[in-house]
């Protein structure tokens, strides 16, 4: 069963580097930044970087710091839920 179809996603990058949060919902590097997809597929939102996203990883003790790498540097924002 297809998850979520991001074909027709606009901007750049394509899906890579996957994390999950408490809640279930999925953070994936994809078109455009970083998307946020339910557990039952629903697209949420989507985190903007200045450049292509490449790999996300969750951090600082609370976990609700999300790390992006993308091609020239490292960017990082916090979110609202904590990271597995």
């Amino acid at each position: 069963k297809l998850f979520i179809d991001l074909s027709k996603a606009t901007g750049t990058g394509v899906t890579d580097g996957l994390r999950v949060d408490t809640r279930g919902n999925l953070y994936e590097t994809g078109p455009g930044g970083v998307w946020i997809v339910s557990p039952e597929g629903k697209h949420l939102g989507t985190i903007r970087a200045p450049e292509t996203s490449t790999n996300i990883g969750f951090g600082d003790a609370d976990k609700k710091t999300l790390y992006i790498a993308a091609r020239t540097g490292i960017y990082r924002i916090r979110v609202n839920t904590p990271g597995i």
